[in-house]
């Protein structure tokens, strides 16, 4: 067996695994952060199960002071302190550590590249191939030594990578790779707060070395170099010489590679359980110790006086006012809970075949007022699939399957035998995810005339981070892991099956399952909802939503394509325009859809900007910010932008949307997802219309490809003004807003009135620019810095407008003061509706987690009461026009504005129908008028 001995820099591999899920974090029950914990344990996995090391240890830093922080006292003194959390994990990641049966090593004194750099070089001495595994860039050094090697983890989407002595030097852009702590000397390091020389930089280093081999060589000869390089290097040399001391690794460390204590061993299967069931690990789990593995779970019970412990999926406060018993305080057990699954759990699944069985399954769910309800299709786009089964469940434990024929004509006959039960309006539905299962139903001609309960979405109220499948709701709040749709139909690719493929008596073990499970998640989902508060906005606005876009992305909308067609020839002959442009002013033709290659022609070929550094990744930044800048000196970078914005319009609207042209309706049917954006607001995608671009004429143009059905309509678009500073007026009180907005005045111009001390006859146009951009900034928790970065002008004004914007609008000050404030004392931020955004880092001692929770924090109620009124509108106005039994449609909402199929003979009752009820879906504190504007055309682009 090959030596190979793998050295895990333990704080790196921490840090980059809590930070991958930073926006989207894994939590217990108990709310315990576990995405380090999570990260570094698949790091591990993956290292020992693909690269099969014989020999492995984890080095960790000291806590006492080391050498270089003798020599230099503010070493590493920027970082800083870590999130309370990451931190909180590093005592579960030696556990899981000690679990493997690795051993974990640390020194006082040292740092983990010391003791990881002295062991790699013993371990080389005796004929081991070394792989140190960490993202540092300082470990280049070591690799002087042969069979030693970096194994830099996979980040983000990027592939690992095994770095050799010979890449190294390429990426430093040196000749040996000893040079590499020459480059720091030079250079410094910002990570580690090393200083190196003032005003040199990586290529500046890379320069100087080939000509003089090393630091001390170029120290000597600082008085050669001429000019202001000449001067910075003479005078950085006592800093250029601590910082190559500080960069050096030290490889003498007083540890020794004993191989018998580095092997490779059976893992500890009990600390591991132990462990993976404190940070409830149950796949991982499984996937480590087997399907036996079992979580241990803390949950609160309750025990009356007698000591009996109370049974109840309620709060201890609800089951307190239900009766009139006395209660023990709570409690923490620690409840076993074996991973429960179909193989272990007492159930009831039933075949449902035949017209008289159906007939009997439906005398069975008569009797009950809530069914959970769940359908089974040949593939993932509700308007464009065939029904291949339904499932009921009305008590847990317990379900049905009906398989339905793929000969359509006998499916509708099938699925007609329950129109009597659909139509009931005393039932409620039950469903995970339900708006799709009510599309599917909409093409065998159904409608659900009752009240619903969507678990998915109650979920998403409840706790709007994270992910909500239902096999992920159901382990984590039932203990139970459902059947795999892989299991049946096989994993995703172009071999994957359907449902159709699947013989009747397994499918209805699989679809009987996920109606009992959405069943059971209602009841534990209903009483959360009131303890945690959010009834209100579930039951007024999410649920009722869910009719409504099932019945908007039922209608679609109808799309030119001969117009898009067109306009797609005429993107093209302009982008070619543009990218001939390119090529004459760089005086070459490369591809210049690679940013390394654009890079390399803008910044070394033609020299735009000599303080250009490439990135981690080894090539220049090259994103629209950079261009941007550029296009100020250069119309090369203005061409360039221009050809990314036209080859970014056809490829991903222009030419993608005729492909999702539905075949049996003629029309693109958007899909609204709900569930994902925190702050309340609706998304969409397949085709994405939130993001077609509004800013800029090209982008606007591909609002003329969508038109009204056919010549007896039109499309009216109706768009809350100005609708998140009319929120930001009345949930602050803030009077200079408030009576700006009350007396009709431009908001821009009041506001930069104010802000500039002038009349508001005398307000210029840049001045309402300035204006504009601190309005919306605010609302964002813009700083000066972003404001002097999106004016153009400095730092200093910058603040200063800020500053009075403050001044003079304190209201809004004092708002986001307070509610920052309050997000500290309660952890959440609330709409005026009652929706939650919970801030998890408010409190945290990182200032930058801290000051992204902060912004968050500000932005979340603003951004949350307006969508939450664009929702109440929509029910409201998707009520009106079915009472009224309109021919009219809606079809569209993007952002702050809907857009609708007029019939003609109804677009005066429709304009003042959508006008008024906007208006006054939510009510604004401090009365803050809310104000929408109406447009119609032959096409959005002229609606709007």
């Amino acid at each position: 067996m090959e030596k190979k001995l793998f050295l895990l820099d333990a704080m790196a591999l921490i840090y980059r695994a809590y930070y991958a899920l930073i926006r989207n974090p894994r939590l217990t029950s108990q709310g315990k952060n576990t995405n380090a914990q999570f990260g570094f344990t698949n790091t591990l996995l993956e290292l020992l199960s693909k690269y099969k090391p014989s020999h492995m240890a984890v080095c960790f830093d000291t806590h006492a002071p080391t050498e270089r922080h003798t020599d230099f006292e503010d070493y590493k003194a920027n970082r800083q302190k870590a999130p309370e959390d990451l931190l909180e994990s590093i005592p579960d990641i030696k556990k899981i550590i000690e679990g493997f049966n690795i051993p974990c090593i640390e020194y006082d004194g040292y740092e983990a590249d010391d003791i990881i750099g002295t062991l790699a070089w013993q371990a080389a001495d005796v004929g081991y191939k070394v792989y140190m595994v960490t993202p540092d860039k300082d470990y280049g050094q070591l690799l002087t030594k042969e069979g030693v090697f970096i194994y830099k983890p996979a980040y983000m989407g990027k592939k690992e990578e095994i770095l050799t002595a010979e890449k190294i030097c390429e990426k430093w852009d040196i000749e040996r790779v000893e040079q590499v702590i020459d480059v720091l000397g030079l250079m410094g390091d910002a990570v580690d707060n090393i200083p190196g020389i003032p005003g040199v930089g990586e290529k500046t280093a890379a320069k100087l070395l080939k000509q003089y081999g090393n630091l001390e060589n170029i120290l000597e000869h600082a008085h050669e170099i001429k000019g202001a390089l000449g001067k910075k290097v003479q005078e950085g040399k006592e800093s250029a010489i601590l910082s190559k001391k500080l960069a050096t690794i030290i490889t003498d460390v007083p540890v020794s590679f004993h191989e018998e204590d580095f092997c490779i061993k059976a893992f500890n299967q009990q600390a591991l359980a132990d462990i993976f069931s404190e940070l409830e690990f149950r796949s991982l789990g499984k996937r480590i110790l087997g399907e036996s593995f079992k979580v241990d779970v803390h949950v609160s019970v309750q025990r009356d006086l007698f000591g009996n412990v109370v049974e109840s999926t309620a709060s201890v406060s609800e089951m307190a006012k239900s009766g009139g018993d006395a209660f023990l305080p709570t409690e923490e057990v620690t409840v076993s809970m074996e991973s429960k699954t179909i193989e272990n759990t007492p159930h009831q699944y039933h075949l449902v075949q035949g017209d008289a069985a159906i007939n009997d399954l439906i005398d069975t769910l008569k009797q009950h007022k809530e069914i959970c309800f769940d359908t089974e299709t040949t593939g993932t786009d509700p308007n464009n699939v065939e029904l291949v089964g339904m499932s009921f469940s009305v008590k847990a434990g317990e379900g049905y399957y009906v398989p339905i024929e793929a000969d359509q004509r006998e499916a509708n006959r099938q699925v007609a035998l329950f129109s009597g039960l659909f139509e009931n309006p005393a039932i409620t539905w039950i469903g995970q995810n339900l708006k799709y299962d009510l599309l599917v139903m909409k093409w065998y001609s159904q409608d659900f005339k009752g009240e619903i309960f969507d678990t998915m979405v109650a979920n998403y109220v409840i706790e709007p981070d994270g992910r909500r499948s239902m096999d992920l709701l159901s382990e984590k709040y039932l203990g139970y892991t459902p059947v795999s749709i892989t299991e049946l139909i096989g994993k995703k690719g172009k071999n994957q099956g359907n449902m159709r493929d699947v013989p009747p008596e397994k499918a209805a073990e699989y679809a009987s399952e996920d109606a009992d499970i959405t069943l059971q998640l209602k009841q534990v989902f209903e009483p959360l909802l009131k303890e945690k508060g959010v009834d209100n906005v579930y039951y007024q606005a999410d649920l009722p939503l869910v009719k409504v876009l099932a019945d908007m992305e039922f209608e679609g909308i109808k799309v030119d394509e001969e117009f898009l067609k067109n306009y797609s020839a005429i993107l093209e002959k302009e982008a070619a325009i543009f990218e001939k442009q390119v090529y004459d002013a760089a005086g070459v033709h490369f591809n210049l859809a690679s940013p390394k290659q654009l890079g390399e022609v803008l910044f070394e070929k033609l020299k735009l900007d000599p303080k250009a550094k490439k990135t981690k990744t080894g090539q220049y930044a090259t994103g629209e910010d950079v261009l941007s800048k550029l296009a100020v000196q250069h119309t090369i970078a203005d061409d360039i932008l221009s050809f990314r914005e036209l080859t970014k319009l056809r490829n991903t609207y222009v030419d993608a949307i005729p492909q999702l042209i539905n075949p049996k309706t003629g029309r693109v049917h958007t899909s609204y997802n709900q569930t994902v954006v925190v702050t309340g607001r609706l998304s969409s995608n397949n085709p994405n219309l939130q993001n077609i671009p509004v800013r800029t004429v090209r982008g606007k143009e591909i609002r003329k490809a969508f038109i009204p059905r056919d010549t007896d309509h039109l499309l009216l678009s109706a768009d809350y003004s100005q609708i998140e500073l009319r929120v930001v007026a009345a949930i602050s009180g803030d009077q200079n807003m408030c009576n700006a907005f009350k007396s009709g005045a431009d908001i821009h111009s009041a506001t930069a009135a104010k802000v500039f001390g002038v009349p508001l006859e005398a307000v210029t146009k840049e001045q309402r620019y300035k204006a504009k951009s601190v309005n919306f900034g605010i609302i964002y928790g813009q700083g000066a810095f972003g404001l002097s970065q999106n004016l153009g002008i400095t730092r200093t004004e910058a603040k200063e407008i800020i500053d009075n914007y403050k001044s003079e609008f304190s209201g809004i000050a004092k708002y986001m003061e307070d509610t920052i404030a309050r997000a500290g004392q309660n952890g959440y931020v609330e709409t005026l509706l009652g929706r939650k955004a919970w801030i998890r880092d408010i409190n945290s001692a990182n200032f930058t987690v801290k000051g992204f929770a902060e912004r968050v924090a500000i932005n979340a109620p603003i951004q949350g009461t307006a969508a939450d009124m664009i929702k109440l509108a929509m029910i409201s106005i998707h009520k009106a026009m079915q009472q009224r039994k309109l021919k009219s449609r809606m079809i569209l909402q993007v952002h702050d504005e809907l857009v609708f199929d007029v019939h003609k003979s109804e677009l005066e009752e429709m304009q003042a129908l959508v006008l008024e009820l906007m208006q006054s879906a939510l009510l604004l504190p401090e009365e803050v008028p809310v104000k929408a504007e109406i447009g119609t055309g032959n096409n959005w682009l002229e609606a709007h």
